[in-house]
């Protein structure tokens, strides 16, 4: 049983095209670095396949699709060719390429989510493989070319739309195995979530919408720390060990002074009246 994505021609179309669109965006970065041919096409090749390659070895499909799909392959080795002649052309079409990645996004989720599902795969297994066949593909192209990963860098909404959509693939599959839908509306559910992560994907990056951070903190609300009776911290700065250790040798001197009565004083008064 194939996921329900990839048994419509129409949509095996869309997802071609994403795949493609992500192969230009990997040679584009390779491009960018000024590396040769080969690079460019290993690149395209990792960026629009790695996904699925992570995905089929999590799950024990062998050979992973990335290397058995004919067609998978050399639409990424056509992708790298054609970025490496056009880059000019692709580099301007900024919307175009967020368009076509935000939808890849969505598909990869989907597909992803599905096929760990249809191998039995629990419902928290199946978010994690469809989250990492949605940005494993990325993440080992930063990685290749010594870039910060998008999925860390890009602050608006990236990683948060893909486990929206595997979350909500995971329900769609659920109600189907229990009969509470048919097959022809989980192919509709399904195209509505890839719609919902397109959508939410465009509309961060449109309205600058980002996830909050950390927060801004200055103090530290602590218990005062009680001193040790029996245990004294050590002294692990070098000079201060030896301010230490000279101040204790000053205090030996004095206690020697002091021990030997004061030789190095001024005599007394009864010595000199002697």
């Amino acid at each position: 049983m194939e996921p329900v994505l990839e048994s419509n021609a129409f949509f095996m179309a869309i997802e071609y095209l994403a795949i493609f669109c992500c192969g230009l965006s990997g040679g584009l970065m390779a491009v960018h670095k000024g590396y040769d041919l080969f690079s460019i096409l290993m690149t395209s090749w990792l960026t629009a396949v790695g996904g699925g390659i992570v995905r089929d070895v999590l799950l024990g499909i062998f050979p992973p699709v990335g290397i058995s799909d004919r067609g998978l392959v050399l639409t990424t080795l056509a992708s790298g060719l054609v970025v490496a002649v056009i880059h000019p052309e692709v580099d301007k079409l900024k919307w175009t390429m967020l368009v076509v990645d935000a939808l890849a996004l969505g598909l990869f989720a989907v597909n992803g989510t599905s096929k760990a599902l249809i191998y039995h795969a629990s419902g928290m297994t199946a978010v994690f493989i469809g989250m990492f066949t949605t940005l494993s593909g990325g993440l080992i192209r930063d990685v290749l070319l010594n870039e910060v990963p998008a999925v860390i860098k890009d602050r608006h909404w990236y990683a948060v739309p893909s486990f929206v959509g595997c979350v909500l693939t995971v329900l769609l599959g659920k109600a189907l195995s229990a009969g509470l839908v048919t097959f022809n509306a989980e192919m509709i559910g399904d195209v509505l979530i890839v719609g919902i992560v397109v959508a939410m994907r465009i509309l961060s990056v449109v309205f600058n919408i980002q996830l909050p951070g950390a927060l801004r903190r200055h103090e530290a609300h602590l218990p005062p720390v009680q001193p040790s009776r029996y245990l004294r911290r050590p002294v692990i700065h070098p000079q201060a060990h030896d301010s230490g250790a000279s101040g204790r040798s000053r205090n030996r001197d004095d206690d020697d002074d002091a021990d030997n009565g004061g030789d190095n004083d001024e005599p007394r008064a009864s010595d000199r009246a002697k």
